[in-house]
């Protein structure tokens, strides 16, 4: 049973798999492999931005705002996070990028885990 439980630090954890926490890129014996989500801890600091935008994306996804101002760009429409708790939901095929307005800590859930694309040597991305 020991080895079905862990237990972390999102900001220990994090950096080493480019934020991501849970989802299919970790070993098969680890309890935070998983086929069917994929879960991350950003921390991005003021200013940082995804000027690449990511294109034909296969997964749905969550981003919940912890703290900060975070400012996600879809092709009609903008969706700012700036409250704690506020969060948006897109679907699969919705090409977006995003900037930090101000130093922002984003909890993000994508489903299923499939192998994505990786954009400037990042192991995946929001």
């Amino acid at each position: 049973m020991a080895d079905e439980v862990y237990t972390g630090r999102a900001s220990a954890d994090a950096p080493l798999n480019a934020g991501w926490l849970l989802g299919h890129f970790l070993p098969p014996e680890d309890p935070r492999h998983s086929d069917e989500v994929e879960i991350k801890w950003a921390v991005h600091p003021a200013g940082e931005e995804r000027a690449e935008w990511v294109r034909g994306e296969s997964r749905k996804a969550v981003a919940v705002l912890i703290s900060g101002r975070f400012r996600l760009r879809f092709p009609d429409r903008d969706a700012l996070l700036a409250e704690p708790g506020d969060y948006v939901v897109w679907g699969k095929g919705v090409d977006h990028s995003w900037v930090a307005e101000s130093e922002s800590v984003v909890l993000i859930v994508r489903w299923p885990s499939v192998p994505g694309y990786k954009v400037g040597g990042e192991s995946g991305s929001v």
